[in-house]
């Protein structure tokens, strides 16, 4: 019924299709209340200015038959007391573990790592010329080829003049 009430409303019923529906919302009083909806939709959208209600008077009458609800606020003040006290405490806590830290690093430490670090001796280490030939031609598979750049497409020559010789 709605949907054929709709399609009156668009003026795309035919006239004898028409008149049984008007028959028909005569008779029926829930169709009465669509159609009447229909139109007060209709003249709102077609004059939106025009159309004024006032309930004011309304929201205030509901507003006064809502029942009152009175709540403790204790909770919400002791968690947000809770929550106060231990970021307090963290704070304390971690300007506590820097300054232990600090304090772990004494002015007589430096001079006995400058000790430790004369009795290292360095590692003399010799290429051996075969092994060289051998990373050579093996540069595609170098870690050094990943870097970005061109330096991945420059390949290195080496040139021995005991090589020439022969």
């Amino acid at each position: 019924m709605k949907h054929q009430i709709s399609t009156l409303m668009d003026g795309e019923l035919f006239e004898d299709e028409a008149d049984i529906l008007f028959d028909q919302i005569k008779r029926d009083e829930e169709a009465q209340c669509d159609w009447a909806m229909y139109h007060l939709i209709g003249d709102a959208l077609r004059q939106p200015e025009y159309i004024h209600q006032d309930i004011t008077a309304k929201v205030i009458e509901r507003l006064q038959n809502e029942p009152t609800v009175l709540a403790p606020r204790g909770n919400v003040l002791k968690q947000k007391a809770r929550v106060l006290a231990l970021s307090a405490a963290a704070s304390v806590l971690a300007v506590g573990v820097v300054a232990w830290m600090s304090l772990q690093i004494t002015p007589e430490a430096a001079p006995q790592m400058a000790m430790q670090q004369s009795n290292i001796r360095p590692v003399n280490m010799q290429i051996q010329p075969k092994s060289n030939d051998y990373l050579m031609a093996h540069q595609e598979f170098s870690p050094s080829n990943d870097m970005n750049g061109g330096a991945s497409y420059i390949r290195t020559v080496t040139y021995t003049p005991e090589e020439k010789s022969q």
